[in-house]
């Protein structure tokens, strides 16, 4: 039913029709009147506490663990690390109604008819804090499931307007346990990534000892290149022509699926720029790797040709001219441009010419690459697939990742902490693959749904491995609910899972328990605590100024001590 609009004041009216204004035209909607608001809304100040009972290893700390509310915490890294976190992951709620999204400190149901709503409200607030901390040169991953991945990414597409990478995409499992009522097992999950304009993955160095230099050619090592590339000729009509080979007099057809990588300066036209050299340049500066041992053909007459081309013992890139015919058809329906026939040399062309059955390549070499490095591939591959599972898939030019199962995660936990409290962990291999194709040696990694605190294992890995200083930010809340209100993973697995990777575990095997030696680290415990606004200069502790002043000027937090001067 419409509204009665002569019952409205001006007031009202005004604040309706900026309100519509607001609203987007375009895009992700949800509910947002009819939803309860999340009580971390609000103008409490945010301060932190320092707990020095979970606390691990020596002050000045470089790395933080903050339990509380993630967005009371994100509110508080506004203030100390805006535009200074290189790296976000995040693996939050995936909202299937199992009871793994808590909001307002109960569970959402699959029942819930606001269930989506309430998760998406959930995540935008969050999100939108968490993007002023990312530097110039800033990513974020999120990891999600089947539920919500396009919900999400058009919400991050909001929030990052402009700064979608991709999506990766991995495996969680090798089994088909989720077949369910369908016969569907979902066995992928995503991550979703978003950069900042200066971001860019780190890739893997090209292999150099593909080069080499067979001829001694003074100009540098080379690979051999391919000279084609994968467009037609209806695609790239001026790509489509003959090459001669002047030092053998051969003549090579292009092929009509595959026409060659670099124009033909007898193709350009003023208004017409190229960032390459032509072809004939190539070929004078002996760039162009002609087949060896070719035994050309030559035809006298055209009958000769089409003949030879109809029973397949022409060069088979000649066997364009066996549908020239179909070709006129389609350029009249617009369906191949009208300068392909004009490309096409005429039959007559060939006679008497030396024609090559091989196709030519080029020289590649390394000082022109303009990247070392392979670009990382969206592919996210099981450490244990074998050959035949990736068989028909060419990685030769993408740098891949492989990671290993959720059971990873839950094994290696389980073994750490002696119990299964936390469910489908994400396996180290998988978060360690990001940080290190996102992050260099200092970087700051920040993650708010820090969950079990894979990501700070991860960070603790790669510092003893490569002698690194990375730091985490980590927030993890207790979780608790009316059911449980005892209920605090972030002291009873976060802290202890990274406590266990710094001093080191027993592991299980089958003949009793082998020692895992420590990797080194320390973290400082905080906990989150709100100030009512009105109250901040009353109530606000020593402490906790000293810990924000540290955390905006410094990189390390040193706890506050009322016997020592404070020096500057």
């Amino acid at each position: 039913m419409a509204d009665n609009y002569d019952t409205y004041t001006h007031d009202e009216l005004v604040h309706l029709l900026r309100e519509r204004d607001r609203k987007p035209r375009f895009g992700l909607v949800w509910e947002r009147d009819e939803i309860e608001h999340d009580r971390a809304v609000n103008d409490d100040f945010v301060a932190l506490d320092f707990d020095p009972t979970l606390s691990c290893g020596d002050a000045p700390f470089h790395n933080l663990i903050i339990e509380g509310d993630n967005f009371d915490a994100l509110r508080f890294l506004r203030m100390t690390h805006a535009g200074k976190v290189k790296c976000i992951y995040i693996d939050p709620p995936y909202n299937t109604g199992n009871r793994d999204f808590i909001y307002n400190d109960r569970f959402v149901d699959k029942d819930d008819a606001y269930k989506h709503s309430k998760w998406l409200e959930f995540m935008y607030r969050r999100l939108l804090v968490a993007k002023e901390l990312l530097a110039e040169d800033g990513v974020i991953f999120v990891s999600i499931g089947e539920e919500e991945q396009a919900p999400l990414t058009l919400l991050m597409d909001r929030v990052f307007a402009g700064m979608k990478m991709g999506t990766f995409v991995w495996r969680r499992r090798s089994g088909a346990q989720d077949a369910k009522e369908r016969f569907q097992s979902v066995d992928h999950e995503y991550v979703l990534a978003y950069g900042m304009p200066m971001f860019r993955f780190g890739g893997m160095p090209k292999n150099i000892e593909d080069y080499s230099n067979p001829d001694d050619d003074p100009r540098d090592i080379w690979v051999s290149g391919d000279l084609n590339k994968a467009h037609t000729m209806k695609q790239r009509a001026d790509a489509f022509y003959p090459i001669h080979n002047p030092e053998l007099n051969i003549w090579y057809p292009c092929d009509p699926e595959n026409v060659w990588r670099f124009a033909s300066k007898h193709r350009l036209t003023d208004k017409k720029k190229i960032r390459t050299k032509p072809i004939e340049t190539l070929i004078d500066e002996k760039r162009v790797l002609w087949p060896k041992d070719e035994k050309p053909v030559t035809y006298d007459t055209e009958e000769a040709l089409l003949s030879a081309i109809a029973d397949g013992s022409a060069p088979r890139n000649l066997r364009v001219y066996l549908s020239i015919e179909e070709l006129k058809t389609q350029i009249e329906r617009k369906e191949a441009p009208e300068k392909l026939l004009d490309n096409i040399p005429p039959l007559q062309f060939w006679m008497g010419k030396s024609i090559g059955y091989g196709k030519p390549r080029y020289k590649r070499f390394w000082r022109d690459l303009k990247h070392a490095e392979k670009p990382l591939s969206t592919w996210i591959v099981p450490a244990s697939s074998k050959p035949d599972e990736l068989e028909g898939t060419d990685f030769s030019n993408t740098e891949i990742m492989t990671t290993g199962y959720t059971s990873e995660g839950t094994s290696l936990l389980s073994q750490m902490l002696g119990n299964k409290d936390f469910p489908y962990p994400k396996p180290i291999s998988l978060i360690q693959n990001l940080i290190t194709q996102a992050t260099n040696d200092g970087d700051l990694i920040v993650d708010f749904f820090a969950g079990s605190g894979t990501t700070g294992q991860v960070v603790f890995a790669l510092n003893a491995e490569e002698g690194g200083n990375r730091r985490f930010i980590l927030v993890s809340s207790t979780e608790a609910t009316q059911d449980e209100p005892v209920k605090n993973v972030c002291r009873d697995i976060t802290q202890r899972r990274l406590r266990a990777a710094i001093d080191g575990y027993e592991f299980r095997i089958p003949k009793g328990t082998k020692q895992v030696e420590g990797i080194g680290g320390d973290f400082a415990y905080l906990r989150a605590t709100r100030i009512p606004k009105g109250r901040v200069y009353e109530n606000i502790q020593d402490a906790q100024v000293w810990l924000a002043l540290q955390l905006i000027h410094l990189e390390t937090f040193q706890p506050f001590a009322t016997d020592k001067p404070v020096q500057t």
